[in-house]
């Protein structure tokens, strides 16, 4: 147990390491570094899943492979390549929802609405804002808008009508994801010719951060769904 205990640690610290990498490769634009590094971070962490968990979910490793498939899509950071990324994505976001509330045992839905309320306005908002959106791309972002709205109001809700350990590490999860959505809203559609050397080390920090703190979520709420 104490050797096995130990690889995950190692594993975890070759996790930030890749990543703290990658996001030096985003700044300095390195792409043979980027390709190799982007998809290395979401395989590791696939790894330090299937060695901690003790009953491995399918769908985790499902939501986890499609952000694998999504951030190698955004590696050519062209308007084509960004449509398949968001359809990707999108199913990501659908698979990790639907973890979320076969985890959660929700049975209330009306804390839900009130908590996903806010974070569609401010998202649709935004989008309302938003100049040149391409026409493939307009209804999956509407979708994106949706379910990442969905996704914080769970999170939100959650950890209001009951502030444990599972529910704060799900709802800091949330905000990581909705910090990336818009960092990666900005940065393909508002700023596509400032700060690139920016917001893409930002969005790939934010990134890494969200995914591990998922990550957590999941093994606490397997822990807890064990220990009932």
């Amino acid at each position: 147990m104490q050797s096995k205990a130990n690889i995950i640690n190692t594993l975890t610290v070759c996790y930030f390491l890749i990543a703290f990498f990658e996001v030096i490769a985003e700044y300095v634009i390195a792409k043979p570094m980027i390709c190799a590094l982007k998809p290395l971070i979401t395989l590791t962490l696939i790894v330090i899943y299937c060695l901690k968990s003790k009953k491995i979910n399918k769908l985790f490793i499902l939501a986890l492979s499609l952000s694998l498939l999504t951030n190698i899509l955004f590696i050519p950071n062209t308007p084509q390549y960004l449509f398949y990324a968001l359809i990707v994505f999108s199913l990501h976001r659908i698979v990790a929802i639907y973890l979320i509330f076969s985890l959660q045992k929700i049975k209330d839905f009306v804390p839900i609405i009130i908590a996903t309320a806010p974070f569609l306005l401010i998202f649709f908002y935004l989008f309302m804002e938003t100049p040149d959106i391409p026409e493939q791309s307009y209804y999956l972002l509407v979708i994106q808008n949706i379910l990442i709205s969905l996704f914080a109001g769970v999170s939100l809700s959650s950890y209001v009508m009951n502030d444990n350990k599972q529910n704060s590490i799900l709802l800091i999860s949330a905000l990581l994801f909705v910090m990336l959505q818009f960092a990666v809203f900005i940065e393909k559609y508002f700023l596509t010719n400032e700060f690139q050397g920016l917001f893409r080390p930002l969005a790939m920090t934010l990134n890494a951060l969200a995914f591990f703190t998922f990550y957590k979520y999941i093994i606490n709420a397997e822990k807890s769904a064990h220990n009932n």
